[in-house]
């Protein structure tokens, strides 16, 4: 696929998300107001993203993928935060914060850019509160939260009932057995307490799975969706496993679970019409491989570092001293793309984890 038909992929993708969103919140006139705003923001958007390759010939992406927080309140296994230094109990381990100012000039640069869409990750980001108050100020932008949900409760509640425009995404592992074993007993019955009270306050709101050979026809049936969907979850993204962990390897889905995934996320968009249902990373044969390294999007460190994405953390510049516009022309990502490491087959959640020790070696070369 080429990087323009790519990009009208993507644009038509996001159009069809906004458009079940809007269905989804049609009784909630605030939220109602608030998406259909945000798909006139998003039209133009194209737009942006459209003027910016033409005037400077830069691929801008439609989404980031942000770590806000360097501490979590958890420690769950195979955390890719803390095997990649992003989170970590010792200050001195950690990367530095870039303050709630410097996160909020950053997103208002790629509204601007004609970028869509913040995940924002960490460690825990609701540790963040700061930041969030911050960035929530750039209204065309839409900020998924992957968060525990631990941090949850009538405060944050009234916070996300006034700003809209940022998303709650739980992460769960399934039913209570397996969530406990990877984030610690007791964990999911406070991640359900949250979704009670979400789902009381009618506000939109997601889970994030994380998919393992393990859990995969749990988390995959109609059953679990039809469950979540009963609990006033309206968006579902599937993350498959990356196995950051050594001698986890037999967690990651093979390509044949891969396919199988791909055939259960056409059911499920089919069959739960009235949800937003999301893959990552998704059909990537029909992307023309993975949209890391600004294809698709690319991943900011704590510390404004911009890498190739969350599970390969590289770096050769920073948006703090480029900006957004600026680290998109990468020479490493220019590299990684090239070489086709963005495209190429592989096993589990990330192409780029896998052939690691490649992309360090580009980044030594520079």
């Amino acid at each position: 696929m080429s990087e323009i038909n790519l990009q009208h992929h993507m644009s038509a993708a996001i159009r069809r998300i906004m458009l079940k969103a809007y269905s989804n919140v049609l009784r909630n006139p605030l939220e109602a107001k608030t998406v259909w705003r945000l798909q006139q923001t998003f039209l133009q958007s194209e737009k942006r993203r459209a003027a910016v390759k033409e005037k400077d010939g830069v691929e801008v992406p439609p989404f980031l993928i942000c770590s806000i927080s360097t501490t979590c309140n958890l420690h769950c296994k195979g955390c890719y935060a803390r095997s990649n230094g992003i989170a970590s109990d010792s200050a001195s381990d950690q990367k530095k914060s870039l303050s709630p100012d410097q996160w909020k000039a950053i997103f208002e640069e790629a509204a601007s850019l004609g970028i869509n869409f913040a995940l924002l990750a960490g460690g825990e980001p609701m540790m963040r509160r700061d930041i969030l108050e911050r960035v929530a100020e750039v209204e065309d932008m839409v900020f998924p939260i992957f968060t525990n949900g631990t941090l949850i409760g009538p405060s944050y509640i009234a916070f996300l009932k006034q700003h809209l425009n940022l998303i709650p995404v739980i992460s769960i592992e399934g039913m209570e057995h397996s969530t406990d074993e990877r984030r610690g007993k007791g964990m999911y019955k406070r991640a359900m307490m949250s979704v009670d009270m979400l789902h009381k306050e009618d506000l939109f709101f997601g889970t994030s799975i994380t998919v393992t050979t393990e859990n995969f026809d749990l988390v995959t049936s109609d059953d679990f969706v039809e469950n979540l969907r009963q609990l006033g979850c309206k968006l579902i993204i599937y993350v498959e496993y990356v196995p950051t962990d050594p001698g986890t390897e037999h967690l990651a889905l093979n390509e044949e679970e891969v396919q199988r995934m791909e055939a259960v996320q056409e059911h499920q968009i089919e069959h739960f019409k009235d949800m937003i249902i999301i893959s990552f990373p998704g059909d990537e044969k029909l992307l023309g491989g993975c949209l890391a390294a600004g294809r698709g999007f690319f991943h900011i460190g704590p510390d404004g570092s911009a890498e190739p994405c969350p599970f390969s953390p590289f770096s050769d510049s920073s948006v703090i001293e480029l900006g957004v516009k600026g680290a998109l022309a990468s020479p490493l990502f220019h590299k990684l793309r090239e070489a086709r490491l963005v495209g190429g087959e592989h096993t589990g959640g990330c192409a780029l984890f896998e052939h690691r020790e490649e992309v360090e070696a580009m980044l030594n070369e520079q």
